[in-house]
Order: structure tokens, then sequence, then C-alpha cells
């Protein structure tokens, strides 16, 4: 299968997937503290279920928050498959602010290089090939790769602003946050903040809405895999700050250290 079709497929389960989270979404639900059936759970399984479906013809595994227990004796000899977080945005999702997404990427010897992200919500959809690209998507079906790139802007988008800007929580600020902050307001003349839930964060660096995100806490590798290689293809970097290095996947321990998203 080519990456043309690899990415096509994907991005359609990532698509369908975000028509079954909204049945749920959709309805007045209560949220039940860990209840098997919770709205959440529902909406997880059932987006996991509808993507691990639509990737089947691609004969390639599929690690996912929703199949985390495969133990890595069984997964550390993969060299391609993919990373898929199926509802990304617990708290958005809660909140009914629209600000959750589907995560997929392929990962290829512990690089992601193809990346998808779907808002169900607002119908955005960021992906990655050698090029990072953005469209609002409608319901006629994508045919093709090449008719959906024309149908897209490529990014970054060019915003016209002076300013930097950090991708941070104005609720949670972190003291490490915080000291990142005032590092960059000593190079900069006016520092702003851009607060967004789920992995839109790394899709406002990539877009150019935003210059960088630290992370200065915990996330898993399927969080960031799909964003990953959305902001590398639209010429950001990626930064684990333990290694130094570009944040790597299919480590033992899935839990990433913290890092920094910057053009």
């Amino acid at each position: 299968m080519t990456r043309e079709h690899l990415l096509l497929t994907a991005i359609k389960a990532a698509i369908e997937a975000g028509k079954e989270i909204l049945t749920v979404y959709n309805t007045d639900f209560e949220v039940e503290q860990k209840a098997d059936f919770s709205p959440l759970t529902e909406a997880d399984k059932k987006a996991h279920n509808k993507i691990v479906e639509l990737l089947a013809p691609t004969n390639l595994p599929v690690l996912s928050e929703e199949g985390k227990t495969i133990p890595y004796v069984e997964r550390k000899n993969w060299k391609q498959f993919w990373m898929v977080d199926p509802l990304d945005g617990t708290k958005e999702f809660v909140k009914k602010n629209g600000e959750f997404t589907v995560n997929i990427a392929l990962i290829e010897n512990g690089k992601a290089t193809l990346g998808v992200i779907y808002v169900p919500v607002t119908k955005e959809l960021y992906f990655s090939t050698k090029k990072a690209y953005k469209c609002t998507t409608n319901t006629k079906e994508i045919e093709t790769l090449e008719q959906l790139i024309a149908s897209s802007l490529s990014l970054p988008l060019d915003h016209k602003r002076s300013n930097y800007v950090v991708v941070a929580s104005r609720s949670h600020m972190s003291a490490e946050t915080e000291d990142f902050i005032s590092q960059q307001k000593k190079t900069h003349q006016e520092v702003g903040l851009l607060s967004k839930g789920s992995s839109l964060k790394l899709c406002m660096v990539a877009e150019g809405s935003a210059d960088s995100y630290p992370r200065f806490a915990p996330t898993m590798e399927w969080d960031t895999a799909a964003g990953q290689a959305i902001a590398e293809a639209s010429g950001c970097k990626v930064i684990d700050f333990t290694t130094q290095q570009e944040l790597a996947y299919n480590k033992e321990n899935l839990l990433n250290n913290w890092f920094l998203v910057e053009r």
C-alpha cells in the first residue's frame, strides 16, 4: 500500500471515528466517574472500534490508548504501525467546548512520519505528508489525496502578527511554564498566551497561531504522535527535554518526557 493510500485511509478512519464520537457527544449525557458505560468510555470505544475496522486493510498493527496493554516484547519489533488516540481531550469532551480530537499517526522505526488530527465538532482536519495541511471537511466523499490537498491550506498559515505566542494553560500554569514565559519576555517585546485543549496545542504551533508549546507535564505517546508529525512537516521541532532529541515512539514505557514544540 502506497504512503498516499495509507494517509487517505487514516484520514477516512479519523473522520468516521469523529462521527461515532458525536453520536454520544450530541446527547444529554451525564458523566459518571469511572463507570464502565460512561459517555466518555462509550465514545472512546465506538471511535476505537471504527478506527481499527477501517485501518484493518493496511495490515499494520495498531497501538491505541484502548490497547495499551500490548506487551513490549510483542511490539518492540514493529517497524511500522499505527499510533491512535481515538478521543483526545477528556476534559473538553465533558465540558462540551468542542476542543477534542481524533489522533492517528504512522510510526516508522520509532518516528512519527504521517499524522492525522480531526476535530469532530468543527470538522477541521490537520494532516501531513512531506508537508502539513489544514482543511474543513464537508459531507462529500474524499476520493483522492490530491483532491483533498487541492482544497486545503498549506501550513504554516500567514497570521501577520508581531508578538511571540506561547501555548499554555491559563488555569493550570506550572512554575516551569511561568519560567519559560519569563525567559521569552527577555527576548521578545510582547508575549501572548494561547489556550487550547487536546492535541490542538501542537496544531496551533504547526499552523503558526503560536510560536512554542512547552509541555512540562505527563503525556503519553498517543497524545503527541500525530501532532508531532504535523508540526515537523510544517517546519517545527518537537524536542524531548531529557534526550534533547526528537520525541521517540514505541518505547518500553509509553510515557513521554517533558518536551518543547517550537517554530
